[in-house]
């Protein structure tokens, strides 16, 4: 079967038999995203960029599409972890998580490769500016807030 965009969903639903979880774990690895976003066999949303933003960006855009979504990232910490929550996503592939993170998300299935205590900066020297923005609350809205004027301050939105 030659794929293509008019037949990708059947491609990875009848003849892979894959979940959407799958599905995203596997374009996620496949074409070096950073996030694959998958719902009822079809891919609605992907990023290259990098950190928070392509989650944050997701649920700002798709916030109600997303309940039932399974969703393919690098790198979950806690405040993506309360993004995932508060848009109802079904499930969670992630190559890192934190402890956090991993709590926060109990009651969804959530797969991942490596559990961390917490997520540092690029340069490995101190923790995550976003990290550090999500342990001042535990309120999704209010942590949305902070990330946006986080992102402004960066001149990512």
């Amino acid at each position: 079967m030659k794929i293509n965009a008019i037949n990708i969903k059947k491609y990875y639903y009848e003849v892979k038999k894959m979940t959407d979880l799958e599905m995203a774990k596997e374009k996620l690895i496949a074409d070096k995203l950073t996030i694959c976003i998958v719902k009822n066999g079809e891919v609605i949303y992907t990023s290259v960029e990098k950190g928070i933003y392509p989650i944050y960006n997701a649920a700002e855009l798709m916030n109600e599409d997303l309940g039932g979504a399974s969703i393919a990232d690098r790198v979950i910490g806690k405040a993506a972890a309360m993004i995932c929550k508060s848009v109802s996503v079904k499930s969670l592939y992630t190559e890192i998580i934190t402890e956090e993170a991993l709590s926060i998300l109990e009651a969804i299935n959530v797969v991942y490769s490596k559990k961390v205590p917490f997520i540092k900066n690029r340069d490995k020297s101190d923790l995550c500016p976003i990290e550090k923005i999500s342990r001042t609350t535990d309120n999704t809205d209010e942590l949305i807030k902070k990330i946006e004027e986080f992102l402004k301050g960066i001149e990512r939105i």
